[in-house]
């Protein structure tokens, strides 16, 4: 990664139904989740934030809609990797507020075709390299992002738990 460039491809979500409201939105220190992240990925020479224009959220910064009508993440790993000027794509869904550039770093510089901490394929570094067989995936309805990974190059990293903390209702934003 040290000679080429690295996209930040944000995941911002959608209706967030055990959460209760988009959690793109959730505020936590005073700011969105969303802008949390987007500032995460301020140190990639590219930043691309993905979702449903359907769901009308007001954020900060432009969002690409995913294209598709499949709410999972690897719809947006997929919109984000065709639309990455950049072959190495970091991959930092919204509801990960404790992520840090350093994590997303030390994923990026893995150098296989994905590389994920030990929670699971979110965050993760994905090469455009990847990309072949999370398509065919997605177009085969098969939407686990860990199940389309499995026969790829892929490298796990470990990373300190605090930092994976991943917000999936209300309680659990209060509780960070």
């Amino acid at each position: 990664m040290a000679d080429s460039g690295l996209t930040g491809i944000l995941l911002v979500g959608g209706a967030s139904t055990r959460f209760g409201s988009p959690k793109a939105l959730a505020r936590l220190d005073g700011r969105s989740l969303a802008e949390i992240a987007w500032e995460t990925l301020a140190f990639c020479d590219e930043r691309i934030a993905v979702g449903k224009a359907d769901d009308g959220l007001d954020l900060p910064f432009a969002m690409l809609d995913d294209g598709t009508d499949v709410r999972a993440p690897i719809a947006g790993v997929v919109a984000g990797l065709r639309a990455a000027a950049n072959d190495v794509c970091v991959v930092l869904p919204v509801d990960m507020p404790r992520v840090t550039p350093a994590v997303l770093l030390d994923l990026a510089s893995a150098g296989a075709d994905v590389a994920t901490p030990q929670t699971g394929p979110l965050p993760g570094a994905y090469r455009r390299t990847a990309l072949p067989a999370l398509e065919a995936a997605l177009a085969d309805g098969r939407l686990s992002l860990r199940d389309s990974v499995a026969g790829l190059d892929r490298l796990v990293i470990e990373i300190d738990p605090d930092l994976l903390v991943n917000v999936n209702t209300a309680d659990e934003l209060d509780r960070i």
